[in-house]
């Protein structure tokens, strides 16, 4: 027989997302043990909370076809990721700057029967398009497995109420569903990061899940069995060639999206000052005047010893070690524009980035400090403009 898993039988505590309006909008949390807070108080809110008043204006004016349980329609999903503007005049915002048809195809993917991995180096936004992309059609990113190498099966089957069990033995109100359990039971989308992280045998354990669309429950004498608009997210870094590969059975599960690099450092300018600019007024941090010079700057010195190759082409580098990823020039520039708001001008310098950019680049002391160097010297000491960049890298040790 199946069961379904009522959200309500559970122990709250193992669940912890928001409920949302059939209109997008968000309630307020319901646990009494939950101390009363103002909105927008949260560090980090999530997608779903962050940018509210976008999918509320996409989903009053999106009149396409959508697919079960859907907030929005396919295109209104991809309008949300790539932004744009409505015809009442909204200004949807880019939360993903990259080819178009990449975001499409991962759309689409996710209103087949078909699951989704986004595949990519470090930095490339897996994370955040898959955040975005459960918010956007599911109104909810937090039916979320974060995969580490001690993720255990019961992240992503169920577990038990031990004290439930111990005193009337396994019963549903004993069982304590996982993320991808619930999804499945409520027809959302459920979202594993890192896959490749997560144990060989753990990860074949979405295989069933998957095809099979069911999720057996034996010690019940039951199942759980997706209902329609259900579908899962994964994210893997291939980097991580290795550590625990996907079998080829997991694999055929998913239909993979490879998200790239920036093709283009004006691309990848764009895109740490878009999520500077969104950490920092989450920080309460002044916006830097002129700051895009050194934004400019850090992506440049990035994608130079990631080329390992001058931006003119003419000089061959060395590559250090570390990915040097755009998510790392996100945070090479947000602590700079803390250090010039607490301790400097509030004008964000040479100085300001040149800690955070060595610390990046030198993951490995002995040959990574060999390749700073000699990049520091062979490349930035003759550019034109980039003496103060020199020096301040020479101060703070290199």
């Amino acid at each position: 027989m199946s069961v379904s898993v009522d959200p309500t039988s559970v122990d709250p505590s193992q669940h912890h997302s928001t409920p949302v309006g059939g209109d997008g909008s968000e309630g307020a949390p319901t646990s009494p043990s939950a101390p009363a807070r103002e909105t927008g108080e949260e560090l980090r809110p999530h997608a779903e909370d962050a940018f509210a008043a976008e999918l509320a204006a996409l989903a009053a004016q999106d009149d396409r076809p959508r697919p079960a349980r859907w907030r929005m329609s396919p295109w209104a999903v991809a309008t949300y990721l790539l932004g744009g503007t409505l015809p009442d005049g909204t200004v949807i915002t880019p939360k993903y700057v990259g080819p178009r048809r990449i975001v499409e195809v991962a759309v689409t993917t996710l209103a087949t029967d078909r699951a989704l991995l986004l595949l990519g180096v470090p930095g490339t936004a897996k994370t955040w398009v898959s955040e975005h992309l459960a918010a956007a059609v599911s109104g909810d990113s937090t039916l979320l497995v974060q995969g580490t190498a001690g993720t255990p099966e019961e992240a992503i089957r169920y577990g038990w109420n031990y004290a439930q069990l111990l005193a009337h033995g396994p019963s549903r109100d004993a069982l304590v569903p996982s993320p991808v359990m619930r999804a499945m039971a409520e027809g959302m989308t459920a979202r594993v990061e890192e896959l490749t992280r997560i144990p060989a045998d753990v990860q074949d354990s979405l295989i069933t899940i998957l095809s099979e669309k069911t999720l057996p429950i034996p010690e019940l004498g039951s199942e759980v069995q997706a209902v329609r608009g259900f579908n899962l997210i994964a994210t893997a870094n291939d980097r991580d060639r290795g550590v625990n590969d996907l079998s080829s059975a997991l694999r055929r599960r998913f239909n993979t999206v490879v998200l790239p690099l920036p093709e283009s450092a004006d691309a990848e300018v764009e895109i740490v000052s878009r999520r500077v600019d969104q950490i920092g007024r989450s920080l309460d941090l002044p916006t830097a005047p002129d700051g895009i010079d050194e934004i400019r700057r850090v992506v440049t010195v990035f994608r130079e010893l990631r080329d390992g190759l001058t931006a003119d082409g003419r000089t061959k580098l060395k590559s250090p070690s570390g990915t040097l990823s755009t998510a790392e020039a996100i945070s090479v520039v947000t602590n700079g524009l803390a250090l010039a708001a607490h301790f400097g001008d509030g004008v964000l310098r040479a100085s300001d980035v040149a800690a955070g950019i060595q610390g990046a680049v030198i993951r490995d002391p002995a040959a990574d400090r060999v390749i700073w160097q000699e990049y520091l010297e062979a490349v930035v000491r003759e550019r034109d403009g980039w003496k103060d960049f020199y020096r301040a890298c020479r101060e703070v040790g290199a």
